[in-house]
């Protein structure tokens, strides 16, 4: 078969069919003007207007209600000037706001810019300059420490009475699917995050086909877990909120637990919900009851290494597209396997999405053999925005089709067509690095820590530990006579970066390792060790059996050899998943349960012992003689 698989709906094409391969554009037609993602939502208010359409904690929003509100902020935004093209910036959190705001831009006409509000200052200062974003929704909680600029700043809590005057009226204006719909901003090699321009056309062929896919109906409810600043939140909001279903907002201690979202997700009778790869890894390595409403786990954004058991009760499939191509570009359900000799693969092309295997000639290469993933069809975005040299460089023509201004995305992926026409991905072709499923160029993060007095230059990779997990080194070559501690580098850097993108370990070079041409040698760089890795503080060894049990159980579970009891667990690699790991473990260990938030207010084993002592304290204290006497009997674990 050839690697050239086209498909209209998800399904990959036989040899007999590759004549498709080029007339791909006849089958898929430009979106008629109601059908746009606004209108669908919006139909749902008058066929099912008391259903719930989204639920958080402390919130609840029926369609009706959803309709309304958003009617009313749309409204609004024409008044200040917001129509077709207009970039409306949304600061908010996981929360029906967020999802409420987005909507209320689309049926302004405008696109919508979502803005992490954890991100540092300076980096949304950049996003909303670039974007050149007139208009910025926020909340109260976030709107004293916005940026300043050309922007104006619209407060939703305190312009409430205003907006609550507009009309309730329908505010849809004459939507077309070329119109954009949203800006995600993604790493940039350049050292600066670039804005990925998304449409209404491939916006909808993305909703269309999940829906399809995954037989999305009114009564299902779903979930939405991911950062707003990810284009995942996109891919868990439209295909429910156009089929009449309802999205659930979790809370932000259940979100990133395995055990806790587990149950959450049994709780409130989700049918179906998307799990970042990391996460779903633990989350299928669970138990889970029989009895779930759980029927889909969706997961993607990193190599999916784990197959899930044969007696889950849920279907897993893994999925994989870049920002650039809608969320989505591949999907296949991964089957149970008990000792698999290959990784799960990446699945087949969705509807009206070719992928191309192809070789530094833009060649097919035969099917078992790596070449770059090449992207083409109805999901590609317009291009980056304010950025034509760029788009030119990453968006080219299709040689493969006919249609005029047809394109391919260069992914810079790897991947190889197995013979039944399922893909598997092999890596990156150069230094991009992927980590708790955010894409990072280390690039951005050089720029960064360049900008420090004390560096001269640097260099960032990524290594992977055993068992798959990655984590980044920065390679610092400091200037005469300077010094430089970790805990000042680290508040530097996040000032500038996300948390995900500030580097973990820190080691001093001399000078950085060189190949002929020039350029870094990632090959030559040492790793890590005792005496090129900058630390704070010297080791100090553990006191008593509880810090001893401690400093092993993080040292077991950051791959790494020794860990202090002063060690900083984030400092070390440590991230949200892994603490509820940690979490799980100190459970097992000394038979106590702390909430996952104690973790980040003491990161230290000296911290957690003392942690662990108090509630011991207050477990013995609340038992009887005879209890404290039989769990003493059972063991240390139990006392």
């Amino acid at each position: 078969m050839s690697n050239l698989v086209s498909s209209s709906f998800g399904v990959p094409l036989s040899g007999a069919d590759q004549k498709q391969l080029v007339t791909w554009d006849a089958t898929h037609q430009d979106c008629p003007v109601d059908d746009v993602v606004p209108q669908l939502v919006a139909a749902w208010a008058t066929t099912t207007p008391n259903a719930v359409a989204l639920a958080a904690k402390d919130e609840v929003l029926t369609y009706r209600e959803l309709e309304l509100r958003s009617n009313q902020i749309a409204h609004f935004l024409r008044s200040l000037g917001v129509g077709p093209e207009s970039l409306v910036g949304l600061c908010l959190d996981r929360s029906c706001m967020m999802a409420l705001a987005a909507l209320s831009v689309l049926k302004s006409g405008g696109a919508y810019l979502p803005l992490d509000p954890d991100y540092p200052v300076e980096r949304l200062n950049f996003m909303l300059n670039d974007a050149q974003a007139p208009v910025l929704l926020t909340k109260q909680h976030f709107a004293n420490r916005l940026p300043a600029g050309r922007w104006r700043v619209i407060n939703l809590d305190v312009e409430a009475p205003q907006i609550s005057s507009c009309p309730a009226s329908s505010a849809d204006g004459a939507i077309r699917g070329k119109d954009l719909a949203y800006v995600i901003y993604t790493s940039g090699s350049t050292g600066q995050p670039k804005g990925v321009e998304i449409t209404h056309d491939s916006l909808l062929n993305l909703v269309l086909w999940h829906q399809r896919t995954f037989g999305v109906k009114s009564s299902d409810r779903a979930t939405q877990l991911a950062s707003p600043g990810f284009d995942a939140a996109i891919w868990e909001l439209w295909p429910y909120l156009t089929a009449g279903a309802s999205v659930h907002v979790p809370d932000d201690a259940v979100r990133s637990e395995p055990e806790a979202l587990r149950n959450w997700l049994v709780r409130e009778r989700i049918n179906i919900s998307f799990i970042p790869t990391p996460l779903a890894e633990r989350m299928i390595a669970l138990d889970w009851p029989t009895e779930t409403s759980l029927r889909v786990l969706l997961t993607g954004a990193d190599t999916l290494r784990s197959y899930p058991s044969a007696t889950l009760p849920f279907r897993l499939v893994n999925n994989y597209g870049p920002t650039e191509c809608t969320v989505v570009a591949t999907s296949g359900t991964v089957p149970a396997e008990v000792h698999p000799d290959a990784l799960p693969t990446i699945g087949c092309a969705i509807a009206n999405t070719q992928v191309y295997i192809l070789d530094e000639q833009l060649l097919p290469v035969p099917v078992g053999e790596s070449g770059e993933i090449y992207i083409g069809g109805a999901g590609l975005a317009r291009g980056y925005l304010n950025s034509p040299e760029l788009t030119a460089e990453k968006f080219i023509p299709n040689p493969f089709c006919s249609k005029p201004n047809a394109r391919l995305y260069r992914t810079g992926d790897l991947g190889r067509y197995l013979p039944e026409g399922q893909i598997a991905f092999l890596g990156r072709i150069d230094d991009q690095i992927k980590i708790q499923g955010y894409r990072i160029e280390p690039n951005e993060i050089v720029a960064a820590l360049n900008e420090y007095q004390a560096i001269q230059a640097s260099a960032v990779v990524a290594r992977e530990r055993i068992g798959g997990d990655k984590y980044m080194i920065a390679y610092l070559v400091l200037t005469r006579g300077s010094q430089i501690t970790v805990a000042a580098l680290r508040d530097f850097l996040r000032r500038r970066l996300p948390e995900y993108m500030v580097p973990w370990v820190f080691v001093r070079l001399e000078s950085l390792p060189l190949t002929s041409n020039g350029k870094v040698d990632r090959a030559g760089l040492p790793a890590p060790s005792a005496e090129n890795t900058i630390a704070d503080e010297a080791y100090i060894a553990p006191h008593t059996l509880v810090e001893g049990r401690l400093v092993s159980i993080l040292a077991k579970l950051l791959r790494i050899d020794q860990v202090g009891v002063n060690d900083n667990f984030f400092l070390l690699g440590g991230h949200s998943l892994l603490a509820a790991e940690l979490i799980a473990s100190i459970r097992e260990a000394f038979g106590v349960d702390l909430p996952l938030r104690t973790i980040f207010g003491s990161p230290t084993a000296a911290g957690l012992a003392t942690e662990i002592a108090k509630s011991l304290l207050e477990k013995v204290n609340a038992m009887t003689p005879e209890e404290v006497s039989e769990a003493l009997a059972q063991g240390p674990g139990q006392a």
